[in-house]
């Protein structure tokens, strides 16, 4: 509790995405609009999300699709470079995911100064990508080697676009997690992005973890956030803030603005 509190503060922290455009290198890249138009999109959403409030914001690679466990040096350089030019506008708490590999998000977190990091570090999964086996050891090992000890780990329990082969209740597995793992904060999400995890799974895993941070990682929306903060204790939003809702698009200001509203009156 005490780094996570030490990056968020009292309350219950509501975490705004940032999804930066497609990487070069990448099939989804544009290359017309090229490394300017990646910086302008997230300076865009940073605004956005820092003028509706947002307790903090997240950096992440959603674009980067077929995603990869061993992502290409190109991504993770081009989300440093985009950040660091960004550095002197950011308000706020900030933190970076590198989808789905924890080295490179704990290097990019080393980089940048980011105060938090979020993957999935530990399980085992049938996934898209392949069999999926993350190493959470080598990943808090590698963060402290850089110099980085500070920065919070939220481990995400709940792989999106996989399948757990670890047949024992999700609580358990959280549980058991935050035993051998020592993370600062637990994510439980929902099948892909922008879908909901489940309130059952939520109210099971901070039943049993109710001295560890659990935070909703997936799918929360305006009619819902107030339901799943009386459960969870904080949330990471970013599908609901788009124009229309489309986790592909611009952050719409005015939706993060009620959002942030709603929010608020929650907590």
């Amino acid at each position: 509790m005490r780094k996570f509190a030490s990056v968020f503060g009292g309350g219950k922290p509501v975490i705004g995405m940032v999804h930066i455009g497609a990487m070069p290198g990448t099939p989804l890249y544009d290359a017309d609009g090229g490394i300017q138009a990646l910086l302008d999109g997230a300076r865009r959403d940073l605004q956005a999300l820092q003028a509706a409030g947002f307790d903090a914001v997240m950096f992440g690679n959603e674009n980067d699709r077929p995603y990869e466990f061993d992502v290409d040096t190109a991504s993770t350089a081009t989300m440093a470079w985009i950040i660091g030019a960004l550095r002197s506008e950011i308000k706020v708490p900030f933190g970076v995911n590198v989808l789905w590999d924890p080295m490179s998000t704990v290097a990019l977190a080393a980089a940048t100064g980011a105060k938090f990091v979020r993957e999935i570090f530990t399980g085992t999964y049938a996934s898209d990508m392949g069999p999926w086996t993350p190493d959470a050891g080598k990943a808090m090992r590698y963060r402290d080697r850089l110099g980085a000890s500070d920065v919070a780990m939220l481990y995400n329990v709940s792989a999106e676009f996989a399948h757990s082969l670890d047949q024992r209740p999700l609580a358990d597995r959280a549980r058991s997690a935050v035993f051998s793992s020592i993370p600062d904060a637990v994510l439980v999400s929902g099948q892909i992005t922008g879908e909901a995890a489940r309130m059952e799974d939520l109210e099971a895993v901070k039943k049993v973890l109710p001295d560890t941070p659990v935070l909703a990682n997936t799918g929360v929306k305006h009619a819902t956030v107030a339901d799943v903060l009386a459960i969870a204790d904080g949330c990471v939003v970013g599908s609901a803030l788009k124009i229309d809702g489309d986790t592909w698009k611009p952050v719409d200001a005015d939706r993060a603005a009620e959002f942030m509203a709603l929010a608020r009156a929650a907590r």
